[in-house]
């Protein structure tokens, strides 16, 4: 038993450890509820997957030999090469149009800034597959712009463009956060030391967004790297590993070989997921309590310059918009281009009805409304309640393992684990409540980092009076803590929201004819043919979100009128 010393040496006596009181009991019970949640959600059925990958089809134990199959035959093993060649070039080209814009909204003083950084956010509201069959429509063998394109669109050229417009609105996201950072007194000092803008720009500026360029480089690899949706309608034949893996399980059911492929295409995210920690990690706080916020100075050729590139890229956003709603009414594309709505009409195409969209909206509402309590409860219990530090340091690790797991490889998993003879929880294969586990965990890690960062600027002492005072936690939770996160709370369940409409790999092999989703009906019908009406069921997702996301910003004002006043006094 352990004992007090005295300051001589001597002991006094046994150590009183502190009592666990019946509160905290109950919140490590409920930690470790979440906990158990995440562990059934993700981990078993990673473990699933991979045994699978060493198992033949009849589940015997066959060691390497798929994989040795797999890097044997030459049309699968290219597809790492193929990808890695889009992903990097993806990757560099999204880098510099996103630094540029960011450059443009918060170095100069160009006008309408505020409308530039709306519309650049308009590709988060669209599923991969929208921007996939715009560009057919733009740059395909019926396309207007045909003759503007020099390379076959049906290749690395489509992937490329496809995904320079979906990671996009990312990659800017973390880029003007970066620049948002920045002291003024730096660029004072650079001038009055006769530094030149270009000098300054090299030893100012890009030393200072240094960790946000290499976090928005592994984000966008992740993102490029992982996704589905952009090659499966303009890949043709140049095959990657994201659609290899829904040939093998879809087209071949051949789930051993789709086993491996997943694991092949887990290793990159993993790898970029750990290299983006250890940059953060590495981060230094770049402004002190006495910075100054960088304000840029007119200069007409300059603001000019940014506004000329970033109505461009604008243009280009809204363009790519335009032709799939034009798409979505035009009679017969290109022959006749008079209005109509048959392309609406779904419940007479093949590949999904008018039920996949209120589906998707049953599955979005779910998957706000449950994955909000969730992840705000479990990021509460992580970052507030006190002792059990094992048990809080596990659940953080938890939290970050979505993070690093492709949708494609997650919904294979949960084949494999959910639908394992013997299973008890296989009753919800091919129902609403796997879809929406499935999206719930897909998105859990951004929903909870961005509740930890809410709850860190709420100071510890909330809770160290209400303990004091006897007061229940859950009643500060409800009537402090929630009040004071409600913008937190509000922002992660329409970042649920929208994903749920708009994801397609991390579902598309766990629905079924009565929970087909919008985004994988654009899927559907885009492999039958019926292109137009996919592009009309993309744009039903657009205008939803973007409705929601509106509806979220109304919202968002009325309610803090009446919870945030405090911030202003």
């Amino acid at each position: 038993m352990a004992t007090t010393m005295t300051a001589s040496g001597k002991p006094l006596g046994p150590a009183i450890k502190p009592k666990v009181s019946g509160e905290d009991w109950v919140m490590r019970l409920i930690l470790l509820a979440i906990a158990a949640y995440l562990i059934f959600s993700i981990v078993l059925p990673l473990y699933a997957i991979l045994s699978k990958s060493f198992q033949d089809a009849d589940g015997n134990l066959i060691g390497l030999a798929n994989y040795v199959k797999f890097f044997s035959t030459p049309a699968l093993a290219w597809s790492i090469q193929n990808s890695f060649f889009v992903t990097i070039i993806s990757s560099a080209i999204v880098l510099v149009i996103a630094f540029i814009y960011a450059y443009g909204l918060t170095r100069s003083c160009m006008p309408m800034k505020s409308l530039f950084k709306g519309i650049a956010l308009v590709p988060i509201l669209m599923p991969s597959l929208l921007p996939a069959i715009s560009l057919v429509y733009m740059f395909g063998a019926q396309g207007l712009l045909k003759d503007w394109m020099p390379f076959e669109l049906y290749g690395p050229a489509g992937i490329i463009m496809g995904e320079v417009f979906y990671v996009f609105p990312h990659a800017l996201t973390i880029m003007l956060i970066a620049m948002a950072m920045s002291d003024a007194r730096l660029y004072e000092a650079s001038t009055a030391l006769g530094a030149g803008k270009v000098k300054t720009f090299f030893t100012v500026t890009l030393p200072g967004m240094r960790y946000g360029l290499v976090s928005a480089f592994f984000v966008t690899f992740t993102l490029v790297i992982t996704d589905f949706g952009v090659p499966k309608v303009v890949g043709g034949k140049f095959n990657v590993l994201a659609t290899d893996v829904y040939k093998q399980v879809v087209g071949r059911q051949d789930f051993e070989i789709g086993a491996v492929v997943s694991m092949v295409l887990l290793v990159p995210a993993v790898v970029a997921f750990f290299a983006d920690r250890i940059v953060q990690s590495k981060q230094v706080a770049l402004v002190s309590a006495r910075a100054v916020p960088y304000t840029p100075s007119p200069s007409r050729g300059f603001d000019m310059a940014m506004f000329g590139f970033c109505a461009l890229v604008a243009v280009v956003i809204l363009t790519v918009l335009g032709f799939a709603a034009f798409a979505s009414i035009a009679t017969f594309w290109p022959y006749n281009l008079d209005f109509t709505l048959k392309h609406y009409n779904f419940d007479l195409m093949d590949g999904g009805g008018w039920d996949s969209y209120f589906n998707s909206i049953e599955l979005a509402a779910w998957t706000a409304l449950i994955g909000t309590c969730i992840v705000f409860t479990g990021a509460y219990l992580v970052e507030k309640s006190k002792g059990f530090s094992t048990g809080r340091n596990a659940m953080q690790f938890l939290c970050m393992i979505p993070m690093a797991v492709p949708g494609l490889v997650l919904g294979l998993a949960y084949i494999f684990f959910f639908n394992a003879p013997g299973n008890p929880l296989g009753f919800i294969y091919h129902t609403m409540p796997i879809l929406v586990i499935c999206t719930v965990t897909h998105f859990y890690t951004v929903s909870h980092l961005t509740a930890v960062t809410a709850l860190k600027q709420m100071d510890p002492e909330f809770e160290a009076v209400s303990a004091s005072l006897k007061v229940p936690f859950y009643k500060t939770f409800w009537r402090v803590t929630i009040p004071v996160c409600i913008p937190a709370i509000l922002d992660i369940s329409m970042y649920l929201f929208v994903n749920a409409m708009t994801t397609v790999s991390a579902v598309v092999f766990l629905y079924s004819p009565d929970t087909a989703l919008a985004s994988v009906a654009v899927l559907n019908m885009d492999d039958a043919g019926d292109t137009a009406p996919a592009a009309a069921m993309g744009m039903m997702i657009v205008l939803t979100s973007a409705g929601v996301r509106l509806l979220h910003m109304l919202l968002t004002r009325g309610i803090q009128r009446s919870t945030q006043a405090w911030r202003k006094r």
